[in-house]
């Protein structure tokens, strides 16, 4: 046999390709099945597959992560949300009397799909569906990082994207993380890096090789649009290209202010975006703009203050040599801030990511141990055959209780 160079180098590839799979599902456990859906363990991170109807993932979705789902939202609704940290003059309100009144601001914009969605997370989980729809119409203030390094940037022009999430890690979100594998009726595959009971998204990748980060701002008080985890996901389901995604941010209706990063493998690009309420520009890797001052060549960097400058600093010291190990390290400290909840790096062209979450003593994600995973192979598992099957029950009115008995999932489940 003539060994080439090229042919040594596309072993190694292979070889490394088959290892990340092995290294992935080796530890694999399927917890229970509802409907369509089914629950998971990959090395104790919990994978949630949902696929069907809006109706039937929602209800999957609350089923299988029951009592997880239901201490999550009912902790930020009638926790968190029953405090008064809100004041108008002389009123104050709680920040679950603010939801009740966007939500009914943001309804006329709201795709029937996500009602639809909601109304089976409820009926899965027994939750009221008004506490299920408050804990998803939250308005999410995060104050975040997110990079796209491609081409000249990288060793081999591997397009790499970034995201940091800093926000409320003592709200213990992260004692509820999971990945959910979505497969929506008639939309396109994706994942979503999210928490039990939340439906939106704002750390995702599809399977056209498409992936999208957030990152907040202010504006409060513009809620008359899309409410962004919903713009997100509607950008993941129906994104087959970068075009695709910014024709769904421009031609909808948008709330606050948000920025994002947004990279599409199948033509090695990304962009800077901000798309707020009244504001829709796009910034092409390696422009300057009055909040991003010091562009880098093939890179969209986004973050504010020193946390940006350092950011640039780490980007322009390891440009051209950047890997998808030596990529994890720009979302360390300070870059990312104390309270920081995830980190997910995609690979859009391989579909791999790497996520870590905060600690449950409410360490930064930066400091934890990164879990691997590719949206491609978890399209193609399978859940055990005799695992244990929650009833699916289609016919349930939203908000009626689904007896303890039926759901093995964990109470707890993340770190």
């Amino acid at each position: 046999m003539r060994c080439t160079v090229r042919s040594a180098r596309t072993l190694c590839l292979a070889v490394v390709a088959v290892t990340f799979l092995m290294l992935q599902t080796a530890g694999a456990e399927t917890i229970a099945r509802c409907g369509k859906g089914w629950l998971e363990e990959i090395n104790g991170y919990p994978v949630l597959h949902l696929k069907g109807t809006p109706y039937e993932i929602g209800y999957q979705h609350g089923a299988l992560l029951r009592e997880s789902a239901r201490q999550n939202l009912e902790h930020i609704v009638n926790g968190e949300g029953s405090r008064q940290l809100i004041e108008f003059g002389p009123i104050k309100v709680t920040p679950r009397d603010a939801i009740l009144s966007i939500l009914t601001i943001q309804r006329p914009h709201v795709p029937q799909k996500y009602f639809d969605e909601l109304a089976g997370l409820a009926a899965g989980s027994g939750m009221e569906l008004q506490d299920v729809q408050i804990g998803n119409f939250i308005p999410e203030l995060f104050h975040c990082s997110g990079f796209a390094l491609m081409n000249s940037a990288t060793q081999d022009g591997t397009l790499y994207h970034g995201r940091v999430l800093d926000y409320a890690t003592d709200w213990g979100l992260q004692n509820h993380a999971v990945i959910m594998v979505c497969e929506p009726e008639g939309g396109i595959p994706f994942v979503n890096v999210t928490y039990a009971g939340f439906i939106g998204s704002v750390t995702g990748m599809n399977a056209e090789h498409v992936s999208i980060g957030e990152m907040g701002g202010g504006g409060l008080g513009h809620w008359q649009g899309v409410p962004m985890a919903f713009l997100v996901r509607e950008g993941l389901e129906r994104g087959k290209t970068l075009d695709d995604v910014l024709t769904i941010f421009r031609e909808n209706p948008r709330t606050c202010e948000y920025f994002y990063v947004v990279a599409d493998a199948k033509t090695n690009e990304a962009v800077g975006m901000e798309a707020s309420w009244d504001v829709m520009e796009v910034i092409r890797p390696g422009e300057a703009h009055p909040l991003l001052p010091s562009p880098v060549k093939d890179c969209a960097l986004l973050s504010a203050g020193s946390r940006y400058e350092e950011l640039v600093r780490r980007v322009e010291a390891g440009h051209g040599r950047f890997t998808a190990e030596t990529a994890m390290k720009l979302m360390e400290r300070p870059v990312a801030m104390k309270s920081n909840l995830h980190n997910v790096l995609f690979e859009p062209k391989t579909t791999r990511f790497w996520v870590a979450n905060a600690g449950s003593d409410g360490s930064p994600a930066a400091e934890q141990a990164y879990h691997a995973f590719q949206l491609s192979e978890l399209l193609k598992r399978k859940p055990d055959a005799d695992a244990e099957v929650v009833p699916f029950r289609a016919a349930v009115k939203p908000g009626t209780p689904v007896s303890r008995a039926t759901s093995r999932a964990p109470v707890t489940i993340g770190d």
